[in-house]
């Protein structure tokens, strides 16, 4: 069944591999997808993997209806060992492919069928939005080498890295809040107004598309953010959000990582407020939320090609890289 206001999914076969049944995923299966997310995550040692409320998301997503955009891969005594998802916002130039298969069902050829299946299912609706075949993306950490044979095996080329920076709170600078320029702790009340803000200033950045209501509404109730460490600017005179940074707490990171940590989600500036020193500004004040907090480092993630020279001003500000995650990109 169509969900109202979306695009009906096109019917594409499910894969067939490695001994597997597949069927489309469904709400009950959140538990043992969750399951599955963390045995590869625990093989992988992957340095992120989706929460509980990320994964809740895909079966209340409109744009994606799990019905059509999901395969569940379920061994004969009915246990998950695979599964794929793809995502396609209305008129995009890309589709976004998800996946993964159980440690200990690797090597069948699962997860070559699991992407085939991906890239079939992504010419469908692409061309059930009247499209041409555009392009999938999809994003993996550097350091995962069977990740990279698949794709490099499939025709995926790396377009595009991603750097996660990292730096300790000890010693952290403290910038002043630029003249005209009020900054206060995010509330429900910002919301519409910091949600259009940020598709504003990510309008021309390398392949942002905008947050929609609900996509929005999925970010501010995952149960990671931090809205009390979290920020907005605004300008004094007009009351208009000037920049804003939305920050994250993943309670998982100390045991695995021996530190904790504050993690800022999104940071944002208006084109109108650029080169005033706000965005250091709200990169201040984070930190100074999370230090009150107790934690001993601030974390974030930066497009390493970003137009807006992100990447010097945190460096700038302290952080320096840890990691990198690619993002791989096939025309279809």
């Amino acid at each position: 069944m169509a969900i109202p206001g979306s695009t009906p999914c096109p019917a594409v076969p499910l894969p067939a591999a490695g001994g597997l049944s597949f069927r489309p995923l469904a709400a009950t299966d959140l538990d043992a997808w969750l399951a599955l997310t963390l045995r590869i995550a625990a093989a992988e040692d992957a340095p992120w993997h989706d929460t509980r409320s990320e994964l809740a998301t895909c079966f209340e997503d409109t744009d994606n209806p799990a019905a059509g955009n999901t395969a569940g891969g379920f061994d004969a005594p009915g246990v998950l060992r695979a599964f794929g998802r793809v995502t396609k916002h209305p008129g995009g130039a890309a589709g976004y492919a998800f996946g993964g298969v159980d440690p200990q069902w690797q090597r069948r050829g699962i997860g070559a069928a699991v992407l085939a299946w991906q890239e079939d299912l992504l010419r469908a609706r692409f061309a059930a939005d009247g499209q041409p075949p555009g392009t999938v993306r999809v994003y993996t950490p550097e350091a995962n080498p069977a990740h990279t044979s698949l794709l490099s095996g499939a025709g995926y080329s790396t377009v595009r890295y991603f750097s996660e920076m990292l730096r300790p709170l000890a010693g952290a600078p403290a910038v002043p809040v630029p003249a005209g320029i009020r900054i206060v702790a995010f509330a429900p009340g910002l919301s519409e107004a910091v949600r259009l803000a940020h598709n504003e200033t990510f309008a021309d950045h390398w392949g942002s598309e905008s947050r929609s209501i609900q996509r929005w509404g999925f970010l501010l109730a995952n149960e990671d953010f931090r809205p009390d460490w979290s920020a907005v600017a605004l300008d004094a005179a007009s009351g208009e959000v000037a920049g804003y940074q939305l920050s994250m707490y993943d309670p998982e990171r100390f045991p695995k990582e021996g530190r904790e940590e504050g993690y800022t989600e999104v940071l944002g500036v208006r084109r109108p407020w650029r080169h005033r020193g706000i965005a250091q500004a709200l990169l201040s004040d984070a930190m100074a939320r999370y230090k009150a907090a107790g934690m001993d480092h601030a974390c974030l993630d930066v497009d390493t090609e970003n137009p807006t020279g992100a990447l010097g001003l945190y460096e700038k500000m302290g952080y320096r890289p840890l990691r990198r995650t690619l993002a791989w990109d096939k025309a279809l």
